[in-house]
Parts: C-alpha cells; sequence; structure tokens
C-alpha cells in the first residue's frame, strides 16, 4: 500500500506541473472483468473512479499520466477455494481491489471541435490485491502486473473550460510470475469532466 500511496503522490505533483498548461480529467468508472479476473469476479465493478492529466505537445497530440481503482465484488454462497495447498469451503466474498497506473498518449481528431473523438494507449502497471473473505479467514493475493491500456473516447466541450470525457479503456496487466501469476486484465466505461486549460 506504502509503494501505491508514493506513485500517487507522484503523479499529482507531475500531474499539477501538466495542468497548468493543459487538462485535467476526473471520471467515474465501471469494470467488467475478463479471464482471471473475471473467473474469480463475474460481477461488473460499479465502484471505481480515474483521474487525468495531458499536456499538449501538438493540437492533436496529449500525454500525461492516468490513475485509476476499481472494486471488484461478489458473494457466493457455497464455493471451495484453493490456493497452494489450502482449500476453503464456505460462503465467499470475494473482492479485487485494481489500480492501473499508466503514462498514457491520446490522438485527438478534432482539436477545437465541439466533439473531440480521441483514442490513447497506456503504459504502466495495474497492481492488484484480491482477498476471499470466508467466516473467520482471509486469503489475500497481490501483484504487480505490466500493463497496456489501449482507450478510445470522446471530449465534448461545454466551454472554453470544460468538456464531458467520455471514454472506453482496456486495462491488460501481463502476468507477473508471483502469486497471483495470471493476465489481471478488465474493461472500464468512463463518464466524466476534464478541466481545459488552453
Amino acid at each position: 500500500m506504502k509503494k501505491i500511496l508514493s506513485v500517487f503522490v507522484i503523479m499529482l505533483f507531475a500531474g499539477g506541473a501538466l495542468q497548468a498548461q493543459s487538462s485535467f480529467t476526473v471520471a467515474y468508472s465501471m469494470g467488467f472483468g475478463t479471464g482471471d479476473l473475471g473467473d474469480f469476479v463475474s460481477q461488473a465493478s460499479f465502484r471505481g473512479a480515474n483521474i487525468e492529466f495531458r499536456k499538449m505537445v501538438q493540437p492533436n497530440i496529449g500525454i500525461g499520466l492516468t490513475f485509476g481503482w476499481n472494486v471488484f465484488y461478489e458473494e457466493l454462497t457455497r464455493e471451495s477455494y484453493t490456493v497452494g495447498t489450502s482449500t476453503l469451503t464456505g460462503k465467499q466474498f470475494r473482492y479485487s481491489n485494481n489500480f492501473p497506473m499508466l503514462l498514457g498518449a491520446n490522438y485527438y481528431f478534432s482539436p477545437g471541435e465541439k466533439f473531440n473523438p480521441f483514442v490513447g494507449l497506456g503504459v504502466g502497471t495495474i497492481y492488484t490485491r484480491r482477498n476471499t473473505d470466508m467466516n473467520l479467514y482471509t486469503m489475500e493475493q497481490e501483484a504487480w502486473n505490466f500493463a497496456l491500456a489501449p482507450e478510445v473516447g470522446f471530449l465534448y466541450n461545454l466551454t472554453d473550460g470544460a468538456a464531458i470525457n467520455v471514454s472506453g479503456r482496456y486495462n491488460h496487466g501481463f502476468k507477473a510470475g508471483n502469486e497471483l501469476d495470471s493476465d489481471q486484465s478488465y474493461f472500464t466505461l468512463n463518464v466524466g469532466f476534464s478541466f481545459l486549460n488552453n
């Protein structure tokens, strides 16, 4: 957790410098697990948020940082769960907290227009903490996965200084070879506001 806080503080300071020249986005994020994450928690995540900073290096190219958090949760009435040589059976509460931390670049197709679609790609890491709670017992696993995150979306400008930001992103965390040795990946639908400083 200390690593997450350290990265978050660095991103806030770096983002503050970027925000002075371009944009700062805050978004609500819904997540949909795929692969191993989708097998562990089949329910969609309605608890998530993103913050994003972008600096325009060209009229249609922005670079910056993205930090997100999605919580996946599911309650199972009676299941068996095995980690290593331990197997527990009973009512389970499953949680997966996923924190993508990405350096990203966006390409904007219609800068200065009311409707401005974009595509982007993020590169970085996803920290995953997975918990399975059964009665008094908790099984916890964690991983830092190298991540790629392609994205597509649009800005809808409300004023010169604010826009609605809607995007879809696929956060793909490659297997890390530690406690969670499978890919940890999920789609997100993000809806929020961008505050622009041109």
